[in-house]
């Protein structure tokens, strides 16, 4: 099965070898083409070990995991962190939810506990940022959720209805757009640790422009997360591979969130 994902590609290979793992060419006494037998504790032969395949179920139910992993170590950290720690947690969490998701996207094996942890980091993360803005505009992080939810829902639909399909120039597209978005954001988050001030967040017309870019972009990339449950559901990919695929429905869930939140927060008016 072809695909323009090169990593999709690989695991696709790693799979196919794992499913032909409980076969060999030789049976238990060297006859070629019979299937290798696996001996037992009562002496009979047993059947080979099979490979479950990840299914769009598994993808739905690990998403809803951690989404609620994410949930409830937000509001841990909210309620637990002090108000005077808030940008150190803050600033914390964004760093180790970093390097952990650099990991788990570079990394060509689906380690499970690697991913619970990035939803726990991340929760922290986002429970610093929504006690933040909650405490200045009573009632944004409600609004947010809700909007992020909205979104999601709604590409969903037209992903499903073939509004918007994953072509191999939108995926390229969207991976070139993603990359500068964060190479961007990277450098304004570095000048803004030296004082200096880009205006891409601080309310001014052209921080909102840049928001409602990236917000869009974040909606997009859901598209791209759809396409790699579908792309490893058809290859056959193991079934822990479903808390990849979650992994990254979950990352373009916190970034619109903290998007939206962001923008809303630039129409409340002055402090």
């Amino acid at each position: 099965m072809k695909t323009s994902n090169p990593v999709l590609a690989r695991l696709g290979q790693a799979a196919e070898r794992e499913r032909s793992a409980g076969y060999a060419p030789t049976g238990p006494y060297g006859a070629p083409g019979y299937p290798q037998q696996y001996p037992t504790e009562a002496g009979y032969p047993a059947a080979p070990p099979t490979v479950s395949t990840m299914s769009v179920d598994d993808v739905v139910v690990k998403t809803v995991t951690l989404l609620g992993i994410l949930g409830v170590s937000a509001a841990a950290a909210w309620v637990m962190v002090p108000d005077a720690l808030v940008g150190v947690a803050w600033i914390g969490a964004a760093v180790v939810g970093l390097v952990l998701g650099l990991i788990i996207s570079f990394s060509r094996m689906a380690n499970p506990a690697l991913v619970v942890a990035y939803a726990v980091v991340e929760g922290v993360f986002v429970g610093m940022v929504s006690k933040y803005f909650e405490t200045l505009y009573d009632g944004i992080v409600l609004q947010a959720t809700t909007a992020t939810f909205g979104v999601f829902f709604l590409m969903t639909v037209l992903y499903r209805a073939k509004v918007i399909r994953a072509t191999p120039k939108f995926v390229k597209g969207m991976v070139a757009v993603i990359a500068g978005l964060f190479g961007v954001m990277l450098i304004n988050l570095v000048l803004a640790l030296f004082g200096v001030n880009t205006g891409l967040r601080d309310g001014s017309p052209l921080a909102i422009g840049f928001s409602l870019v990236c917000i869009v972009v974040a909606a997009l990339s859901f598209v791209l997360s759809f396409k790699e449950v579908e792309d490893g559901v058809r290859m056959g990919l193991p079934q822990r591979y479903s808390w990849v695929a979650a992994f990254g429905i979950l990352v373009s869930l916190v970034w619109l969130y903290i998007e939206i939140l962001r923008m809303l927060s630039y129409f409340q008016g002055d402090d």
